[in-house]
């Protein structure tokens, strides 16, 4: 009698968490985010699909994926209407590789940031570790208001142009503004 309770709550808590996922989502189509010359629409969604009439349960309007990993969805690419192919949770892209977190020093380019990497590296003769850094470019997707000395988590993804292989899967707000772009910070 106790494991079907169990059982009772358990799909009670599903259909709870989809039935959320669903009034968080459009099922009429809503126009994306139109800033481009060409018209934007997401590749996976189908506009002009017919209404069935015995079927319940539509697919949403807008298209989005669970990333993996433990990285949850942000509520604003779920409920956004921006379009972003190289978006790790409305495009085309996988997240597989290394998962690191870094600085970000600049958002001056489009939908592209500058992370700051600290680390450490041991030099065997000395026995010490010295200080090093390397600036990688992260793809942001629009789903993250990121501005400079936050904090965010990237994964590695497939080459998206020549210089960006990470894109932003979280992000932290600065906590403390007075350190400075070039302080070493391990995190």
């Amino acid at each position: 009698f106790f494991f079907f309770l169990d059982w009772i709550d358990l799909t009670s808590w599903k259909n709870h968490l989809f039935f959320t996922m669903l009034a968080r989502t459009n099922r009429e189509y809503v126009e994306c985010d139109q800033h481009e010359k060409a018209y934007q629409s997401q590749d996976a969604v189908f506009v002009a699909r017919k209404r069935a009439v015995g079927n319940q349960r539509q697919k949403p309007m807008r298209f989005t994926r669970n990333v993996g990993l433990g990285i949850k969805t942000p509520a604003t690419a779920i409920e956004s209407n921006y379009v972003d192919k190289k978006c790790p949770f409305t495009g085309n892209v996988a997240i597989r590789g290394r998962i690191l977190k870094g600085l970000v020093l600049s958002t001056k380019m489009k939908r592209t940031i500058i992370v700051r990497r600290d680390y450490l590296h041991y030099i065997v003769k000395y026995r010490r570790f010295e200080k090093r850094h390397k600036n990688i470019a992260v793809h942001c997707s629009p789903a993250f208001t990121v501005k400079e000395g936050d904090i965010v988590t990237m994964g590695e993804c497939r080459p998206l142009s020549k210089t960006v292989r990470f894109n932003v899967v979280a992000h932290e707000p600065a906590a403390n503004a007075q350190t400075g772009k070039k302080s070493f910070r391990v995190f």
